[in-house]
Formats: C-alpha cells, sequence, structure tokens
C-alpha cells in the first residue's frame, strides 16, 4: 500500500528547546524516503517517530548551519551501522562540500553502503523516476542555501464505464494506453487527466523569487516561519520569513495544505502562528507543526 506522508523529526530554529527537537523532516513518497536537513538529534527522532535508517533513499540539505546538518553524521553512520541494502543520495549545496565531508567523516566507522554525494551548484532538475521529478531552486540566507521541490508526473486514469460501454477489456486496455487510440476509440474518450501531486521544502530564506516558483501549485508545502510579523525586520535582517510572509506566499501559489515550521524560541505559544497565518488569508488546510507530527499528503487535485 503506498504512503505518503510528512513525518516531523524536528521544528526548532537555531536552538532545541525543552518541546522542541532541531530540524528533521522525512518525506515518504510511496515505497521511498527523503530526509530533508537532519539537524543534531535526528536519529533519535527517528527512533521516537518509527523511522529506521532503512525508510531512507535520499538526503537533502538545504544549507550548512548547524540546526539543519550536525545530525548528518550519525545519521550517516546509523546508515552504514544497518546496513541499509540500498544506495542513498544526498543533494547538498555544493559551497558546503567541505561541511560533509567533515560530518560524513567526524569520527571512525566502517563504510558498508553506498553514499552518493550529489552536490548542487544551480537551480535545475536533480533527480528523474518514473514516481517523481526533484528539483532545487536558490533561496536568500546569509550562506548559500536551496530549496527543494518534489513532482510527480501527470497521468491518465482510466473509467472503467467507459471501458465498458466501447467493449474494451483485458490487454487491449494496455494497448490503448500505449498507442493512444485503439478501433476508432481514443485514449480521451475512455480515460481523464490526473494531475500529479506537488511538495516542496523551503527553509531559511527571506521572500525572493526562489521561494514562490518552490510553492507554485503545490499540494503540501512546508516552510520556515521563523518569526511573527510584528518581527519582521529581525526576520529579514537574519534571513528568514514571518508566519504571514509565509503563508501570503501559500495564499498566492494555490497551496493546498501549508506546514509551518522553524520556530524561534522567543515565542512560546505555537497557537499564534496560526493566527498571523490565516489573518494573511491562507484559507487552505494548516498545520502548526509539533515534533513527531505526522502529514499526510493531500488527495489528489480532481481532474482538470
Amino acid at each position: 500500500m503506498s504512503v505518503r506522508e510528512l513525518v516531523v523529526l524536528g521544528t526548532a530554529s537555531q536552538v532545541p528547546t525543552r518541546h522542541r527537537n532541531h530540524n528533521g523532516y522525512l518525506l515518504r513518497w510511496d515505497g521511498e524516503g527523503i530526509l530533508f536537513d537532519p539537524g543534531e538529534g535526528t536519529q533519535r527522532q527517528m527512533l521516537r517517530a518509527g523511522v529506521a535508517a532503512h525508510d531512507i533513499d535520499r538526503i537533502c540539505v538545504t544549507h550548512f548551519h548547524g540546526d539543519h546538518s550536525l545530525g548528518l553524521a550519525g545519521v550517516i553512520q546509523r546508515i552504514n551501522l544497518d546496513q541499509v541494502p540500498h544506495p542513498v543520495t544526498a543533494h547538498y549545496p555544493a559551497s558546503g562540500r567541505r561541511f560533509f565531508e567533515r560530518l560524513r567523516y567526524a569520527t571512525a566507522y566502517r563504510e558498508t553502503v553506498e553514499l552518493t554525494e550529489a552536490p548542487v551548484a544551480a537551480d535545475g532538475v536533480l533527480a528523474a523516476t518514473d514516481a517523481y521529478t526533484l528539483s532545487c531552486r536558490r533561496l536568500s540566507h546569509p550562506v548559500e542555501s536551496y530549496g527543494y521541490r518534489l513532482v510527480e508526473p501527470d497521468r491518465r486514469r482510466m473509467l472503467p464505464d467507459r471501458l465498458a460501454k466501447h467493449g474494451i477489456r483485458g490487454p487491449d486496455v494496455g494497448r490503448i494506453q500505449r498507442e493512444g487510440a485503439l478501433g476508432g476509440v481514443t485514449l480521451d474518450e475512455v480515460s481523464e487527466h490526473r494531475p500529479g501531486q506537488r511538495f516542496a521544502f523551503v527553509m531559511d530564506t527571506r521572500l525572493c523569487d526562489g521561494v514562490h516558483a518552490l510553492a507554485e501549485g503545490c499540494d503540501l508545502l512546508v516552510i520556515e516561519s521563523t518569526f511573527l510579523d510584528e518581527d519582521e525586520r529581525l526576520a529579514t535582517e537574519h534571513g528568514h520569513l514571518t508566519a504571514g510572509q509565509a503563508a501570503r506566499v501559500a495564499r498566492d501559489a494555490g497551496v493546498r495544505h501549508l506546514v509551518l515550521t522553524h520556530f524561534s524560541q522567543r515565542y512560546d505559544d505555537p497557537a499564534v502562528f496560526e493566527d498571523r497565518a490565516r489573518a494573511a488569508g491562507f484559507e487552505g488546510e494548516l498545520t502548526v507543526a509539533r515534533d513527531l507530527d505526522r502529514v499526510p499528503v493531500p488527495t489528489r487535485r480532481r481532474p482538470s
């Protein structure tokens, strides 16, 4: 059975708190897992969330500040300790290669897994599979930072009643899918367009073109909201977003489910972030993330 969900491992910015671990997010996409920004303590949070090293197929790091990357050492060693049977690919800003290498080899251990480093140096496609295309866009932060976007290919959904009406059954169903027509019946007559699902992960950044491009049309958008709106000056100065800014991005991009995260320790009441997001005009599904939350990717959009 396919599962598409976000497992939240940590939601704190800069320093952990009693209730929030450093960043860490696992996207389950059918049989594959993509780990984003493993901060300090991620390995323990994986245990608490029921996430195994075997669940990780890709690692995507947005930038090399400690709250987004210090967990790499433990996660990489755990992947090797558990002898994960499949290759793992790591994407991260190319300018931070020395940091990745230091974390990868922070202590002595036995390498048992094929870990491929795929540094990111520019906007573009990072991977294309039958299940999704993974791409990245440059963000605006004091150090080089990239956001990630995953898009499922659009497909066709076959309509049983229309197939039956035209007497198409068995192997002929596959044939009309491959060839586009059969016996004078077109594929459009017996199927409908099924839009692919879209996911984006946007961490430390000011407002910029990359933020809007990543968010466009997303079913699930995970985005930092480090500050509240009254601290917008601080947000801009340090290269971050406010809850209101993040919500307006989501509103304008047509996002269906917005996940706010990466909260400054200066704020005690998470409900305030929801208030600010709603005040900014976002009307879709909204989650103010907590550690160990599980957020399902929304069901597919209705065919156009």
